[in-house]
């Protein structure tokens, strides 16, 4: 991996030998941020010196820009006007005798895909791997760019290295090795929002296996959860491969990135958070999701708007029950008040047990990419009436003897099969201030929009509800509860607080309600 030292080295070498460049993000066959927000460029000069930038298409001029280079970092920065899609356009830079030109350009959406292993995963690597790279060729307008990975102790200005720069993608590219370059699920997304929208697509990966999110958090996002900043004081969890010390992610593969003005980012990290600061998950991600839309905002000049459209994926791996729960900070679906302009696509049923790769790598991709998809169709790009979630309850009902409890979602319901443990609910214990115990509740009827439940295993008052609460909650595309447009439900629980007596959800907000008072 690249060294911090070098790159600090190479920074200063270029500003000093006042050499004029465009930062390493800018390169032939980019796509920039099209209208309503304006692009931002920049790059290095002669300090005290005016750039000249220019944009021109078939040898016609259509923008002219100047900038100052600053001093003493050697910097210039151009927010360009608002572009329709399309494109190709050259982008000129001048500073004396100097001259650069940047080739092919266009103008559309650009995604940013960040995240740990399961973001890495080439496309080498999934389902239908062959036909997936085969197809490249048929997307000229979905560009790709792939940081290296690279780690610092401080904020860094540009990036320390590019694995892939701005690139048309070909099966080389896509499919370079394994956990390499180029993201498969990044990759699937911006296709299929290509195929959505018409028009070009840019897609930036920065992206490193076995790292939990405070590597990717900044000081400002870890202090809002009253985590320790200093990575000299850092202890490293035995089992997570990829740098863990915190921020110098954030450090080396975001922050060089924030004068980019964006349209979304996707995320799918989470699994190393098992190991480290599980039950911090709830404050760390919505942290980095506030975080990181501050400072692209800012970064931009205000180009990325700031409510950035956030997708993740609720992690479908073995031993995750209570991660996937912190991934919505405790709300169980997304958009929530806690984390607006998100979305979610649930994997919870998407495990694959035989991936050559370990579990916690499935291998289709597609499906997920496909669920994160309708996601950003309905929060990013705003369109109406799509269902991009699955089904969630919002009431559960005892009956009078106190044996059924009948929860109300907010879909149509199909029953896919029944699942052993799907639903459990907490028993309360005859023991003062002792937790209740959690039993199965099997399913006894499926109707419309409601699910019947028998108590019979219970006993006590239910003081809560899950649902597919399991370390696996159910094999590949079978778990219990889906909806008509196959999105499977999220697992959700109701919790009362040890010794509680009331049956009353202070998580979920979903009340047990009981006739006489159970």
């Amino acid at each position: 991996m690249a060294v911090v030292p070098v790159m600090c080295l190479l920074l200063l070498a270029g500003a000093a030998g006042a050499t004029l460049r465009f930062a390493s993000y800018y390169t032939d066959h980019m796509v920039l941020q099209k209208e309503p927000a304006g692009a931002v460029v920049w790059g290095y000069g002669q300090p005290g010196a005016a750039v000249a930038l220019s944009l021109a298409r078939d040898g016609a001029v259509v923008m002219k820009k100047m900038a100052q280079v600053k001093e003493p970092s050697g910097t210039w920065k151009v927010i360009l006007d608002p572009m329709a899609h399309g494109g190709p356009y050259a982008l000129m830079a001048e500073q004396r005798s100097e001259n650069l030109t940047l080739q092919d350009i266009y103008f559309g959406d650009v995604w940013l895909c960040s995240g740990q292993s399961n973001m890495a995963m080439t496309v080498l690597q999934v389902v239908n791997a062959s036909k997936e790279l085969a197809a490249a060729a048929r997307y000229p307008y979905v560009r790709v760019f792939a940081t290296a990975p690279a780690r610092s102790d401080t904020e860094l200005e540009d990036l320390v290295r590019v694995d892939v720069p701005w690139s048309v993608p070909t099966a080389g590219i896509l499919g370079h090795g394994n956990f390499t370059y180029f993201s498969a699920l990044c990759w699937l997304f911006g296709r299929y929002l290509y195929e959505t929208l018409r028009y070009p697509v840019g897609l930036l990966e920065s992206a490193w296996g076995g790292t939990p999110i405070e590597a990717w958090s900044s000081p400002r996002a870890l202090r809002a959860c009253g985590l320790q900043e200093d990575a000299a004081r850092f202890s490293p969890h035995e089992h997570l491969s990829g740098p863990q010390a915190p921020s110098v992610l954030w450090n080396a593969m975001i922050h060089p990135l924030l004068n980019v003005t964006l349209r979304g980012i996707a995320w799918y990290q989470g699994e190393a958070n098992a190991f480290v600061h599980t039950d911090l998950y709830n404050c760390t991600f919505p942290a980095l999701v506030a975080d990181w839309r501050q400072a692209f905002h800012a970064g931009s000049a205000g180009q990325t708007e700031p409510l950035l459209p956030f997708g993740f994926v609720q992690s479908p791996d073995d031993g995750f029950a209570r991660l996937r729960w912190h991934q919505t900070a405790d709300v169980g679906f997304a958009p929530n008040p806690r984390m607006p302009r998100t979305f979610m696509a649930v994997a919870a049923d998407l495990g694959d047990e035989r991936s050559p790769y370990g579990s916690i790598h499935p291998r289709d991709k597609q499906s997920v990419a496909r669920r994160l998809l309708l996601g950003a169709r309905a929060v990013a790009y705003g369109e109406k009436g799509l269902v991009f979630q699955g089904p969630y309850p919002t009431r559960a009902t005892g009956d009078a003897t106190g044996d059924l409890l009948n929860v109300t979602y907010n879909q149509e319901l199909v029953w896919h099969r029944r699942v052993e443990r799907a639903f459990e609910v907490c028993c309360s214990s005859q023991l003062p201030l002792a937790p209740c115990q959690w039993v199965p509740a099997p399913v006894v009827a499926v109707e419309s929009r409601r699910v019947t439940l028998t108590l019979a295993g219970c006993g006590a008052p239910a003081l809560g509800l899950r649902y597919a609460w399991a370390e696996w909650p159910c094999e590949y595309q079978a778990c219990a509860l889906y909806n008509g447009q196959g999105l499977p439900a999220p697992p959700f629980r109701t919790d009362a607080l040890p010794g509680s007596r009331e049956p009353f959800s202070t998580s979920l907000h979903l009340p047990l309600v009981f006739p006489g008072g159970m």
